[in-house]
């Protein structure tokens, strides 16, 4: 498979790598981009591994809360300027309304507000405003207790980061600990029960290659994957974190003490995980073509 510059600058943006190793990686994987990160993790050449996360689109996540059910709801734009505008933020904060009475995202956008539905006012604020506009996701959390945050609020119930915490049990207080806690360290799952197998079968691989590359015993090995794939829980599942509010405890621990359960939480960020492509790379396609 050719390896274009597009390429290697896909993957030198997604993991910090040289441009050098980042081709060589694409080149030895066959173009194959996931398992061009892993290689370059198991030769040590990757600043980071993480794919999605990566505010890369405007807009705002809303949040709501109404007898023990949660929402937080994304409508992108195109511009952070819009994203300020009174008349968006107003739309997007009636459409999180709406979604509370609502299950899925396809049942929102045909939802009603004021006589049309979600979408169609969405369609009509395009023509308004002159920008492009869409209702990307949806979200949403029970339990006894629902709390939410929101981080860096533009506006009442609206921002880049939107939280939602779930608790069975504890106390309001305890859960809006926990909701700024995830805005911060973005867990990708609750427990480790909850993280999908793919996940953690692809870990364990890498480590497996990371720890056969450092050329040790095989028993060694096997000790030296254990602590690692511990690490790697303790540093993705929510209840496995060190709580940031008391760093010696982990949010698990801090859920026992404080007599509560967290039974879900939802953590949305504008324009997670959608690539905008940069313009201007002709140095770097023209040192790529070089070789």
């Amino acid at each position: 498979m050719a390896i274009t510059a597009a390429m290697v600058k896909q993957l030198r943006d997604t993991t910090g790598a040289g441009m050098m190793d980042a081709k060589k990686a694409l080149t030895e994987t066959d173009g194959d981009m996931d398992a061009a990160v892993d290689w370059l993790r198991t030769k040590g050449l990757a600043k980071a591994a993480k794919k999605s996360g990566r505010t890369a689109a405007e807009g705002l996540v809303a949040v709501k809360v109404a007898n023990g059910k949660g929402v937080a709801v994304e409508v992108n734009a195109e511009t952070d300027f819009v994203a300020k505008n009174a008349e968006f933020q107003d739309m997007v904060t009636r459409i999180a309304e709406v979604a509370i009475d609502v299950d899925d995202i396809e049942a929102l956008a045909a939802a009603d507000m004021g006589g049309k539905s979600v979408a169609d006012t969405i369609t009509d604020k395009i023509a308004t405003i002159g920008e492009n506009m869409s209702l990307r996701r949806m979200a949403a959390v029970e339990g006894e207790t629902v709390v939410s945050y929101v981080h860096n609020a533009a506006a009442e119930g609206m921002g880049k980061i939107g939280v939602l915490v779930a608790l069975n049990g504890g106390d309001a207080a305890f859960g809006k600990q926990v909701a700024m806690h995830i805005a911060a360290t973005n867990p990708a799952a609750l427990d480790e029960a909850s993280l999908d197998n793919a996940v953690v079968e692809k870990e364990r691989q890498v480590q497996i290659d990371i720890a056969r590359e450092s050329g040790k015993p095989e028993q060694v090995i096997e000790k030296m994957i254990e602590g690692r794939m511990k690490k790697f829980m303790s540093e993705v599942t929510l209840m496995g974190q060190s709580f940031v509010i008391n760093p010696d405890l982990t949010v698990g621990a801090a859920a026992e003490e404080a007599g509560a359960k967290i039974a879900a939480f939802v953590r949305l960020e504008v324009g997670e995980g959608i690539e905008v492509e940069k313009e201007d790379f002709a140095e770097e396609v023209a040192k790529a073509a070089q070789g």
